[in-house]
């Protein structure tokens, strides 16, 4: 299996950080029915304020799926209301891991 790691880079609009977060487990959970080759997923605040979306999928060609056709998911499209701008996305091959005891 070769997995793939999705980052989405992005800003989020002045007071929206609230509601960012209460409606994202709703539109994971969505994202993960839809597409149930998403292993994981991660939501990251960088020190600058941005934000970084880091989604874990099973191969390649399922993330580029799931990157076109987002936006038929209504969780996850009523979810991009709150990005301001985005920084654009990216698919890494993982060529290397090891995962421990995540709590």
């Amino acid at each position: 299996m070769t997995m793939v790691i999705e980052l989405a880079r992005f800003t989020v609009h002045p007071g929206a950080e609230e509601k960012l977060l209460a409606e994202r487990p709703a539109m994971i959970e969505a994202l993960r029915r839809r597409f149930p080759a998403c292993l994981a997923a991660f939501l990251t605040q960088e020190e600058d304020g941005s934000w970084l979306d880091v989604l874990v999928w099973r191969g390649h060609a399922e993330a580029e799926e799931a990157a076109r056709l987002v936006n038929t998911v209504p969780e996850c499209r009523e979810w991009f209301r709150h990005i301001e701008e985005s920084g654009g996305l990216r698919h890494v091959v993982v060529k290397d891991s090891w995962v421990g005891g995540l709590t």
